[in-house]
């Protein structure tokens, strides 16, 4: 069994650790030079602050809705990250390192020496990384890289939840043409 864990809005996350005031309100973290937006929080997303955009063209939009901005900090970033995954390598070593912010684990072996199922199991994951880092994550668990992969492009898409599952069964059934496996890697 395989799972991804995600962390959400990382850079935004990462400044809001050691500013927790921004906790709920819209951020946005600008490239090097400060020439355009390059992560957004939730709450930025959902006023309509788009990837890619040059910095000096929504200045004063930003001021004006009051988005709290940050120059890119990757020395930040990356220890955050270590940390991070340490913490998942702690849990689960048999993991794979995708991005900065996200890994994929093997949690096959695990599931006994936890007495777990795979849910349970990454549900006290994610929740490590909050109550250790401050920082949300999401996770998606299947039966291999990809099906784990869909099912965090699925639950990413919805607030209720954080985890979500998907098997060769249930992707045959309902979500065969949800994305080529192009879409990945």
């Amino acid at each position: 069994m395989i799972a991804i864990a995600d962390c959400n809005n990382f850079y935004a996350s990462c400044e809001r650790v050691f500013c927790p005031s921004l906790n709920g309100k819209p951020v946005v973290i600008l490239s090097n030079n400060d020439g355009c937006v390059i992560a957004r929080s939730s709450e930025a997303k959902a006023l309509g602050i788009k990837m890619g955009v040059p910095f000096f063209q929504i200045k004063n939009e930003l001021e004006a809705k009051g988005v709290a901005v940050f120059s890119s900090n990757y020395t930040l970033y990356g220890d955050m990250s270590r940390r991070v995954m340490s913490l998942l390598s702690e849990a689960v070593p048999e993991m794979q390192i995708y991005s900065i912010d996200e890994a994929f684990l093997d949690v096959t072996d695990y599931l006994k020496t936890y007495n777990m199922n795979a849910m349970q199991l990454t549900k006290v994951i994610i929740k490590d990384i909050y109550d250790t880092y401050g920082i949300t994550a999401t996770a998606g668990i299947g039966t291999n890289l990809y099906l784990a992969k869909i099912a965090l492009d699925i639950i990413s898409k919805h607030t209720v939840t954080n985890i979500g599952w998907l098997d060769e069964e249930k992707y045959k059934r309902e979500l065969w043409h949800h994305k080529p496996l192009t879409d990945f890697w």
